[in-house]
């Protein structure tokens, strides 16, 4: 009586457990549809915030070149400068001399 008893109880151990893990690895639908929304919307707010890093990136390099350029010129009319000093000193200079 007491091996039936004790096999049973064991039965019943052994159904419980089956039973709360099949429960556990039970996906519904609807919680299925809602994970694959939510990785959807993922996916999509990746794909919009990769092509705003982009279009910042090519602002950032238009803009890098519009700065490459302004020194550019600033160096050039830096040039200019200091080459109408230098002419206008040697001008003042020979008018001191005479």
């Amino acid at each position: 009586m007491q091996k039936t008893l004790s096999v049973a109880v064991r039965m019943t151990v052994v159904a419980v457990a089956f039973g709360a893990l099949s429960a556990c690895a039970t996906v519904k639908p609807e919680q299925l549809a809602a994970v694959e929304a939510k990785a959807s919307s993922a996916m999509s707010e990746a794909r919009s915030a990769s092509s705003a890093a982009k279009a910042a990136m090519d602002a950032a390099t238009a803009a890098g070149a519009a700065a490459a350029s302004a020194q550019s010129s600033a160096d050039a009319a830096m040039a200019c400068c200091s080459e109408n000093k230098d002419r206008i000193e040697r001008m003042f200079e020979q008018t001191m001399k005479k």
